[in-house]
């Protein structure tokens, strides 16, 4: 059996200003396993980010459980904290200037946060990492003679510098062209096949169908997943397959452990919902919902 990588229950984040609360999270819960490639989907303000910079360490909870790779973010210390962002996330962002020193070549970027832990052989660890993501040729040129393509793919090798259990990604193909977002997402795949656990936040279509695992967050839940149909699983490089159009994932609405499922929107369009109430019927073993009768 695999191991548990990220256990969130009734996870909440509350931000506070001197007006009033906003309630980014709103009792989340979550399991991704160790190996999983999992998208997280949602609109702004959906909480997806927020999720994502708590797993990264970045945030804390203001209330819930969360346990990524046996380690409960909850009771760290400061410095245990510091530790976990070394050595268990790597983080990767859609403004790749956060990993990046311009003034410094690709190679030394990549080796700069091993001076951090204690990893062997950080030359050849970091040549290991460039050949990856196919940018052997580029090791001794600076970051600002690169292309944003390019230095996006001199990130994700800084981010597996020091070998994390848990790569996060917050948008990485979001700011580069379509062929570089197809490249970088056949490097996640790879990482993925060789037995890496890896997040991304995004927000570009392609991409999300491509993925095994689907996670919708709306109003700071989980309201949705939807998995790769296994037709589409071993096509994922197949260039005559349209991937924006193409039904490629079942969808499955996800019941919290209350007992609530979130309706999507477009299902209550439909109805033609003009408030929260509902009738609920169980007919031939089927749950059956539609809006109350007129009067």
């Amino acid at each position: 059996m695999p191991e548990t990588m990220i256990q969130a229950d009734g996870l909440v984040k509350i931000y506070k200003t001197k007006q009033t609360e906003v309630l980014a999270l709103q009792g989340l819960d979550l399991t991704v396993e160790q190996g999983e490639l999992t998208a997280l989907i949602g609109n702004s303000g959906s909480g997806k980010s927020t999720f994502l910079n708590m797993i990264g360490g970045l945030d804390r909870p203001s209330a819930g459980s969360l346990v990524v790779g046996g380690k409960n973010l909850f009771t760290m210390t400061e410095k245990e904290l510091v530790r976990y962002k070394r050595d268990t996330v790597g983080f990767v962002w859609q403004n790749n200037g956060r990993n990046l020193l311009p003034y410094l070549s690709a190679l030394d970027n990549i080796m700069l946060p091993m001076y951090l832990s204690d990893v062997k052989k950080k030359r050849e660890r970091a040549i290991e990492l460039i050949e990856m993501v196919g940018l052997a040729n580029k090791k001794n040129s600076r970051m600002n003679t690169l292309s944003g393509g390019e230095q996006q793919r001199i990130a994700i090798a800084i981010a597996l510098a020091n070998s994390p259990k848990l790569l996060l990604a917050d948008e990485p193909t979001g700011s580069v062209d379509s062929a570089t977002a197809n490249y970088i997402f056949d490097i996640f795949t790879e990482l993925n096949k060789a037995g890496q656990t890896i997040m991304i936040v995004t927000h570009d279509v392609a991409l999300s169908k491509k993925v095994k695992r689907v996670v919708a967050i709306r109003d700071g839940k989980i309201s949705s997943e939807r998995i790769l149909k296994e037709s589409y699983a071993e096509r994922l490089k197949e260039s005559s397959i349209d991937w924006r159009l193409e039904d490629t994932q079942e969808e499955y609405v996800i019941m919290d452990k209350a007992g609530r499922v979130q309706i999507p929107k477009e299902i209550l369009e439909v109805m033609g919902m003009k408030d929260n109430k509902i009738k609920l019927e169980l007919q031939d073993g089927k749950v059956v919902i539609s809006a109350p009768d007129k009067e």
